[in-house]
């Protein structure tokens, strides 16, 4: 997942931030809330959420909590890619995205550096040290303790300290993510901390909160959780579509435009989607029109059509939101205007 990292606030704000806080903690004589120790929820979740985040280079190494550290080598699909930066990113995006029914494969050439989800670079000499790694990220992730991606902490943020007679002992301004999981890392059994909350989070879905206390943070973890999986879903879904597409070819069942189905105009005719993302419609063995697909995901499924030499089907074109479908049916609505609807029928 693309993420979002913006800095907020400044300066003056973290230092009336610290004044407010330490007032409310004098005022309830040393009794903070939100005081947590190193073993605590909230820690725990400050330090998920400041992992290093390894996903970018996920249709390379498909490993979210870890990424190839550059410059790299591997084989895409048989052709040998040099990687010297995320420039070249683009070739193997090209590669891969050529046709969409075809055995992806990507082999990494060895000896290759790989940045692990604690910040720290390591050498993976072969195929079984690099499987390594790759276990080792899937039992945290199974186990609850891999990184969590789907919100991120908008930085800078303070840290206040306590000793365990919740005595507040000082405060540390937090910068950035690998900061921050440098402090949680190291956080003694005899020390206590809180965050000076209100602070801002970006969430999955590109959304930004304001969050208040730990129990706020907890919950927006939670619903950024819950929005990352219905990403995901969309994504897997998004494969189903290209697949059901390419196996099959369609008519035009339903084409509803201000209330009125058009699909009599389009009963002669089929759909035929290629694995080059071509689209061509043909009638009597005619080619009648002529276009590209694109299917894409976000929190839904997208399959976008644009037809050209054909009046009739470049009424077609348009964005659609895949509202349903099976591997014989797709029904499809407007992204903009859920009114007008499409179902494609496979024969």
């Amino acid at each position: 997942m693309k993420r979002l990292k913006t800095i907020t606030g400044i300066a003056l704000m973290a230092i009336f931030g610290f004044t407010s806080c330490q007032s409310e903690v004098d005022d309830v004589q040393g009794e903070d809330p939100n005081t947590n120790a190193a073993n605590s929820t909230t820690a725990k979740n400050l330090k998920r959420t400041s992992m290093y985040d390894g996903s970018f280079d996920d249709f390379i190494d498909g490993a979210s909590c870890s990424s190839i550290v550059l410059p790299a080598i591997a084989k895409v699909n048989g052709s040998q890619v040099t990687l010297f930066s995320q420039l070249d990113y683009q070739q193997v995006i090209t590669i891969l995205g050529q046709f969409n029914n075809d055995q992806d494969s990507v082999v990494l050439q060895f000896p290759l550096r790989v940045k692990t989800s604690n910040y720290t670079e390591v050498t993976a000499n072969n195929q079984t040290e690099y499987n390594a790694i790759l276990n080792a990220c899937s039992a945290a992730e199974a186990s609850g303790q891999g990184a969590i991606t789907s919100l991120n902490i908008n930085f800078p943020i303070t840290i206040l300290t306590y000793n365990l007679s919740i005595q507040q002992t000082g405060s540390v301004v937090i910068t950035s993510e690998k900061q921050l999981f440098t402090y949680m890392s190291n956080v003694k059994s005899t020390e206590l901390f809180s965050v000076n909350y209100p602070i801002t989070v970006s969430l999955a879905g590109g959304t930004d909160a304001t969050v208040n206390s730990d129990a706020e943070l907890q919950s927006n973890i939670n619903a950024s959780l819950t929005t990352q999986a219905t990403i995901t879903q969309a994504e897997d879904n998004s494969k189903k579509i290209e697949t059901i597409l390419v196996d099959g070819r369609f008519k035009v069942q339903s084409f509803i435009t201000a209330g009125v189905d058009s699909a009599n105009n389009y009963k002669d005719s089929t759909v035929d989607f290629a694995n080059d993302w071509t689209v061509k419609a043909v009638t009597t063995l005619t080619t009648t029109a002529a276009g590209t697909y694109a299917v894409s995901s976000e929190l839904d499924v997208f399959l976008k059509l644009n037809f050209t030499g054909s009046s009739s089907f470049s009424l077609l074109n348009n964005t659609w939101k895949v509202a349903s479908f099976t591997t014989s049916t797709i029904t499809l609505q407007g992204k903009t205007n859920a009114a007008v609807t499409l179902v494609l029928k496979q024969i």
